[in-house]
C-alpha cells in the first residue's frame, strides 16, 4: 500500500444500455472492447495505466494532471473512430492524494472523479478547479468554470470545470458561465413556468418545485416528481437542489452542455433553463426559465 499524488481519470460510454438493446449483447460488447483498446492506447501515450474496466467504464491513473488532461482530450478525439456506431464517451479527471494498493486506486480523489463523470454528458470532459490549478498554464487556459457542486461525503463545494478539448477555435472561446461567483449586490432569482413568475430574494426561505399542489411552484408534467427540487439562497448565491427520482437538468445560457443533478446541488448562473426529469434543452411543460438579477431598489 502506497500513498502518492496522482491524476485519476474515469471514462464512461454513454447510452451503452441503448447500444446493447439495439445491437445485442455480443456485438455491443465487441464494439465497447474495441473502443477500450483505443482508449487504452490514448492513455499509454501519455504515461497512463489502466487500473480497471467496469462494464462500460474505464479507470486510469497518471503521474500528473497534464498527462490526464492530454489523454482525456485524445480519448474524445479517437472515440468516434472506434466503430461505425460512433460510440460517445464522457470523461472526468482529478488530481490529488490517492492510495495505491494491489494494482487499484482508492481515496477521496477517486470518489470525486467518479461523481464528476456521473455529471458529464456525451462528448464532455470535466475536471475540478483544484485539478485545473495543478495544470501547466497552457492547459489551464483551456478550462472553464461551470457550477459549484456538492459531492456526497464532502462538506465543501467543488467547482466543476469544463475542458475545451476540440481544436475548433470557435468552440474554444465559449465562456460557459458568467463571472457571477463574486456578487456583492443583493440579487433575486426569477423563475418562470408557462407564464407564471415566482421571485426568490436572497433573504427568502427557499422555494419547492414539483407536481404536488403544495409546492411553491407547481409544474404539472409527467416528468416531474411530486416534490422535485428546491431552490434557496446560500452565501449570496442561489442553489438548486434535486430531490427527485429522475434528476434535474440545468442549462446555462451560452453553454452547449447541460448538467444533470441526481440528489445533488448546483449554484445557478446568471440565466438559463431548468428541466425537471427531462433535458432542459426541450422547452416543454417540464422546463423552467430562470434568471438571477440585481434586486431593484
Amino acid at each position: 500500500m502506497e500513498t502518492a499524488q496522482r491524476a485519476v481519470l474515469f471514462v464512461d460510454v454513454t447510452d451503452s444500455t441503448r447500444t446493447y438493446e439495439r445491437l445485442g449483447d455480443t456485438q455491443a460488447l465487441g464494439l465497447i472492447h474495441q473502443l477500450f483498446g483505443l482508449l487504452d492506447k490514448a492513455s499509454a501515450r501519455h504515461g497512463g495505466v489502466v487500473v480497471k474496466t467496469l462494464g462500460d467504464g474505464m479507470v486510469c491513473v497518471f503521474p500528473h494532471a497534464d498527462a490526464a488532461m492530454q489523454a482525456a482530450c485524445d480519448m474524445q478525439m479517437v472515440a468516434p473512430d472506434a466503430s461505425p456506431e460512433r460510440l460517445a464517451i464522457k470523461v472526468g479527471f482529478t488530481y490529488g492524494p490517492v492510495v495505491l494498493s494491489e494494482g487499484d486506486v482508492f481515496g477521496d480523489t477517486v470518489n470525486v472523479c467518479a461523481r464528476l463523470v456521473a455529471l458529464g454528458n456525451a462528448g464532455q470532459v470535466l475536471t475540478t478547479q483544484q485539478t485545473v490549478d495543478a495544470l501547466s498554464p497552457a492547459l489551464r487556459g483551456r478550462c472553464r468554470q461551470m457550477f459549484p457542486i456538492r459531492v456526497r461525503g464532502r462538506h465543501e463545494e467543488i467547482i466543476a470545470c469544463n475542458v475545451l478539448w476540440r481544436t475548433d477555435p470557435d468552440l474554444t472561446e465559449i465562456n460557459l458561465i458568467p463571472s457571477t461567483l463574486t456578487r456583492t449586490r443583493e440579487t433575486v432569482l426569477k423563475l418562470t413556468h408557462q407564464g407564471e413568475l415566482r421571485v426568490l430574494r436572497s433573504g427568502g426561505t427557499g422555494m419547492r418545485i414539483g407536481r404536488d399542489k403544495e409546492n411553491n411552484l407547481v409544474v404539472e408534467s409527467h416528468f416531474a416528481s411530486r416534490v422535485h427540487a428546491r431552490v434557496f439562497a446560500r452565501e449570496g448565491h442561489f442553489v438548486l437542489q434535486d430531490l427527485s427520482s429522475n434528476g434535474t437538468y440545468v442549462l446555462v445560457d451560452g453553454n452547449s452542455a447541460e448538467i444533470l443533478l441526481r440528489r445533488e446541488e448546483a449554484v445557478l448562473g446568471e440565466r438559463g433553463w431548468i428541466g425537471l426529469g427531462n433535458s432542459a434543452t426541450r422547452h416543454g411543460d417540464h422546463a423552467l426559465r430562470y434568471r438571477v438579477e440585481p434586486e431593484s431598489g
